[in-house]
């Protein structure tokens, strides 16, 4: 079977953003690689978590409970520090992920596809759209980074995760018009300015999930630490769930647009 690598910025995104396809993957018996570039120092800190260690212990052992939860064959730090949102203090850390040169974070990921590579006849690389599907400075260099490492590495599959803003704006209607309380519009800006995500007309790749959002979710409740920013996802219904979160959208660098191809594997 072939390898798919993801590289994601914080723990906690490789479920939110991708779950449900490296859920789909491992069940499918292929090798499924998440590397996560920080550490995630800067998210929430729960009540009962005193200190900056303790919040570093708590996440890496909650990431270590949903990779498990979603069938990830390897897990690999980067090795970067949370850079934290646009504009903060924590942005100019000597540790943080966008301080690092792109050449440098690409190297260190590169290591990791060429190991891969020695022992697989097909791998796909992931990273994030151009914006980093909403603007935070982390997942910006991580498709700068992604898209160098594909360089480095000459890997040819090469996949850029997004958010459907189109899919989106409609389920925001939807919700509204069903007597929802959700507020946030996908048309609004986010952290760099631009809306949430790509627009249908640039996305190649529709994955459906919808047989794996009960490990997506479990997943994403593994991360305990973060339920403040994520618990509306235990308020959801089964259905709404299946509705927000039962596709997952990828751009494939090179690859004419738009189309619903409905495999990362397609030729």
């Amino acid at each position: 079977m072939s390898t798919i690598v993801f590289l994601h910025a914080h723990p906690d995104d490789e479920c939110l953003i991708s779950g449900g396809t490296i859920a789909k993957y491992s069940a499918e018996g292929h090798r499924v690689v998440v590397v996560t570039a920080t550490d995630g120092r800067h998210g929430e800190r729960p009540a009962d978590v005193t200190s900056a260690t303790a919040l570093l212990e708590r996440r890496r052992t909650e990431l270590g409970r949903a990779c498990e939860i979603l069938g990830v064959t390897r897990h690999e730090w980067l090795g970067y520090e949370d850079s934290g949102m646009t504009g903060w203090a924590q942005n100019n850390e000597p540790g943080a992920f966008i301080r690092s040169t792109v050449d440098d974070a690409a190297e260190r990921l590169a290591v990791i596809v060429r190991d891969e590579q020695r022992a697989t006849d097909r791998l796909v690389l992931v990273g994030y759209d151009w914006h980093g599907n909403y603007g935070h400075p982390d997942h910006i260099h991580v498709h700068k980074v992604v898209r160098r490492t594909a360089a480095l590495t000459g890997v040819r599959d090469l996949f850029e995760v997004t958010l459907n803003r189109d899919a989106f704006v409609e389920q925001f209607e939807w919700s509204k018009a069903n007597g929802g309380e959700n507020d946030f519009d996908p048309r609004n800006p986010a952290d760099d300015g631009n809306p949430m995500g790509e627009p249908e007309s640039v996305i190649t790749h529709h994955i459906d999930v919808a047989k794996h959002c009960d490990q997506k979710r479990r997943a994403i409740s593994a991360h305990k630490s973060q339920m403040n920013d994520t618990s509306f996802v235990n308020e959801l219904s089964e259905e709404s769930f299946q509705r927000a979160f039962g596709t997952e959208w990828f751009i494939k660098v090179g690859e004419p647009a738009p189309s619903k191809r409905s495999s990362l594997f397609d030729e």
